[in-house]
């Protein structure tokens, strides 16, 4: 007990957000996504459950408040990017998420601190409810290009739900070309639209992903969808050792 308790004091806050995501979770080709990781590491990829199946997640993101340990506004005060995450294992043996890409609108945020952000060419993002009636429809469009090529594209139509409030936890999320570690202390209101492998009722009605290009050509070949998760809002805590 003494020695989680040390290591929770060590812990220092680097900022706080407010965020909406969605993140759709893809398997992908394992000889592909193996090129983008460092040697000793490995995925982890659940056989069961939500995310079965799924070795890559592209998360897309609205950070509607950023703010520094003082409550302080940080450069703009908010941002969207997208960024792609593995369920790994480093060398021993931890489970983290491994930050291997990303583009983002705010290129004093590239490369970040995981060191592979891309700076957005393109980068939008446009919502739209339709209410007054039930159920209610939303509709989300996000569009993310870099310069060399890589790009990010989403369009999805879908039936608002009652999302499932989860407790607070910590993620651990590390970077595959520099030493960076972070942990990500959030609570998140989630509503999963359709999923492969557990069969909820299926509430999108349009849906459409592009991906690739540059250095993430080989990466999107053939990917393959397997849940659509919209996380209707997150409480985030950013923490560094």
């Amino acid at each position: 007990v003494g020695a989680t308790s040390t290591a929770v004091r060590a812990q220092k806050l680097v900022e706080s957000s407010m965020e909406a995501r969605f993140q759709l979770d893809l398997h992908v080709s394992d000889a592909a996504l193996a090129t983008f990781l460092p040697r000793g590491w490995s995925t982890n990829v659940a056989t069961q459950g939500p995310a079965k199946d799924a070795n890559l997640r592209a998360i897309f993101i609205e950070r509607m408040t950023i703010n520094d340990p003082d409550g302080r506004p940080i450069g703009d005060g908010s941002s969207i990017l997208v960024y792609l995450t593995v369920p790994a294992k480093d060398p021993s043996g931890a489970n983290v998420q491994l930050v291997i890409g990303g583009i983002t609108d705010d290129e004093d945020d590239a490369p970040g601190p995981f060191g592979v952000y891309l700076p957005g060419a393109v980068h939008t993002l446009r919502r739209t409810t339709s209410g007054g009636s039930d159920p209610i429809v939303e509709t989300q469009d996000w569009s993310f290009a870099a310069a060399t090529g890589e790009h990010l594209e989403m369009h999805l139509t879908f039936e608002k739900g009652v999302g499932n409030r989860g407790p607070a936890r910590d993620t651990p999320y590390a970077s595959a070309k520099t030493d960076h570690r972070e942990i990500s202390r959030q609570r998140q209101v989630l509503d999963i639209l359709r999923n492969v492998t557990t069969n909820p009722p299926d509430r999108v009605r349009e849906f459409s992903f592009s991906a690739g290009g540059g250095s993430y050509a080989a990466l999107f070949d053939g990917a393959r969808p397997l849940s659509w998760d919209n996380i209707v809002w997150l409480d985030r805590d950013v923490l560094v050792p």
